[in-house]
């Protein structure tokens, strides 16, 4: 009967990819580039807002985007159209980005000049939520079609997160969701968590959202 073998792990799992993103916020800060980790499910608009928010963006800072997905390239076509150096990154079937596919990503774009770096993860709430990329500001989109309770179902996106988008506000008409109680879950997984109610085709709310980013993002490369 062959031996057994016992092997005690001491360190966790997530401890290479977590070191690779502390020496990513590292180099993002030494080289005063803010880079921000958009998560969402698919669907809850993600890209549409990054279109809205681009041509605010860009009249401040130099953008870079990296999209992230499966396959296809269309999302870093629209940035790319949208006027902003673009990147696709395939994931190999992975459900998201980790901080090894961040970084080499980061070295793929030569970044040392970008003020501001976004990446659009893998659309789903869960395995984004478990890796740490390095990003600076950990942003979640919950559309309202999706629904006010997500937050219960979801909690570990809701608690790695620094803001929230409740984004499609104008379909609130269709759907039964109630902002009261989304603010509440959410500030139940993350008391400190800016929530952000509008709606990128209307515009409704756009501003204010606009207005905080911009301020977060040079507060932190000026």
């Amino acid at each position: 009967m062959s031996e057994i073998r016992i092997i005690d792990v001491h360190q966790s799992v997530f401890a290479v990819n977590d070191a690779i993103a502390e020496e990513t916020r590292r180099r993002n800060h030494e080289h005063r580039t803010y880079m921000i980790n958009l998560m969402a499910s698919p669907g809850a608009g993600k890209t549409t807002l990054l279109l809205k928010l681009i041509p605010a963006l860009k009249e401040r800072f130099s953008i870079g985007v990296m999209e992230a997905d499966i396959d296809a390239s269309v999302d870093a076509e629209k940035m790319a159209g949208a006027g902003v150096r673009s990147i696709q990154v395939h994931t190999g079937g992975e459900c998201a980005m980790d901080a090894e596919m961040t970084r080499q990503a980061i070295e793929e774009f030569s970044a040392d000049d970008l003020d501001l770096l976004i990446m659009e993860n893998v659309g789903n709430l869960v395995c984004p939520a478990e890796t740490d990329t390095g990003a600076t500001l950990n942003l979640a989109i919950l559309s309202v079609p999706e629904g006010d309770d997500k937050p219960l179902k979801y909690p570990l996106m809701f608690r790695v997160t620094q803001a929230v988008v409740i984004s499609k506000t104008d379909t609130r008409e269709y759907f039964s969701f109630d902002d009261d109680a989304v603010v509440k879950r959410i500030h139940a997984c993350n008391p400190d968590s800016k929530v952000f109610f509008l709606s990128a085709k209307t515009g409704e709310g756009m501003e204010e959202f606009t207005n905080w980013l911009i301020n977060e993002i040079e507060n932190e490369i000026r």
